[in-house]
């Protein structure tokens, strides 16, 4: 046991009141750093010198987190760019950082003491964070959803910083479902949005109707993947999804219209690629066009494309191939407004070319 100085000199730097003493049954006791899951288990003589640096370094971890282990990948991740920097250079917008910290919290609560490592095995941790959200969000579907995306975010960081190979979180499906399939932007809604958004958000608008690239895959889009006869996206274990995309002439110049400032063909207000904040840069457009109202979404361009895509003589097949849908979803799309519109046409020109058989006239009286 150490002297009394040497306990006073390391506990003036520590607080001692944080430990949690379990006594079991046989009387024996056990001391651990702090009280709750995944506290660490302090095995040093308690009152000795050891004991409180002991202590002293559990809690450092508690505060900056074991770089090994999940927790210290959420602090890691609150250093970040996308937690410390403005929106408008690349970190997420204040409203998001609202919203995603009860998640992170439900995460460093429930995974903190895992290692890392353990996120690589993709069929063994899938199962458990399925159950995760069954525990904490069963009957609230869009919570799980949410949660599944804080976590996903989180573990794409670990995979920037080389911490994981893969993210166990993509290609999980979402639990609450809400078919946007027969909502698309129509010409109108695009040139509504023109007039009061920012050019570099039009743009993104733009090739997102002419594509029906998903939003994640156009803002990884480079100018490589740009050819002479298609927009040749492979797929990432992180989006899982790519694009091949025929060089049509309204797409081929559009893009010739696009600055290219960078090698990356969406940029934002600073002639950058976008890191993070599309969101909310989106959000806003929306509102100064006054059209936050309408219930439209970005994604919802996917169906403008698809409409497109149909008039000019692409089969269901190939529109859904080149989009990543569902055939079925495609078939919705065009039954809703392409051959709804055809049907009407057809109904209008039938009535008016039977217009004067189509005049009531009064049965004659009976004398």
């Amino acid at each position: 046991m150490g002297s009394e100085a040497e306990v006073l000199d390391v506990a003036a730097k520590v607080k001692l009141d944080s430990v949690y003493r379990v006594v079991a049954k046989s009387g024996v006791q056990y001391f651990y750093a702090w009280k709750g899951k995944g506290a660490p288990r302090l095995r040093s003589e308690p009152g000795s010198a050891a004991f409180v640096e002991e202590l002293a370094a559990a809690l450092a971890t508690r505060t900056t987190g074991d770089k090994t282990k999940m927790l210290g990948l959420t602090h890691a991740w609150f250093s970040s760019i996308a937690w410390t920097a403005p929106s408008a250079r690349g970190g997420m917008a204040d409203s998001t950082k609202k919203n995603w910290k009860p998640f992170v919290k439900a995460i460093q609560n429930d995974f903190g003491p895992l290692r890392i490592a353990q996120f690589e095995r993709t069929t063994t941790i899938r199962p458990v964070i399925k159950r995760w959200l069954d525990r904490r969000w069963k009957d609230h579907p869009r919570q799980a959803d949410m949660a599944k995306q804080v976590l996903s975010a989180m573990l794409s960081y670990a995979v920037e910083e080389d911490l994981l190979a893969t993210n166990p979180c993509v290609g999980m499906k979402n639990r609450y479902s809400s078919d946007r399939a027969d909502r698309i932007w129509t010409p109108e809604d695009l040139e509504k949005l023109a007039k009061r958004a920012p050019e570099h958000v039009v743009l993104a608008a733009r090739l997102a109707s002419l594509t029906g690239m998903r939003r994640g895959d156009l803002l990884r889009l480079s100018w490589n993947h740009v050819g002479e006869l298609a927009i040749d996206l492979p797929s990432t274990s992180k989006t899982g999804s790519g694009a091949l995309i025929p060089m049509y002439a309204e797409l081929k110049a559009l893009l010739a219209e696009i600055p290219k400032v960078s090698p990356i063909v969406l940029t934002n207000s600073d002639k950058r690629p976008w890191k993070s904040g599309f969101g909310s840069s989106w959000n806003k457009a929306l509102i100064s066009a006054g059209m936050q109202g309408d219930n439209l979404h970005y994604h919802d361009f996917r169906g403008a494309a698809a409409t497109r895509m149909h008039l000019a003589g692409w089969t269901n097949r190939e529109i859904a191939d080149a989009l990543s849908w569902e055939e079925e979803s495609v078939d919705r799309i065009i039954r809703r407004y392409v051959k709804r519109d055809a049907l009407l046409r057809d109904m209008i020109r039938r009535m008016d070319e039977n217009a004067p058989g189509t005049v009531l006239e009064k049965s004659a009286e009976k004398s």
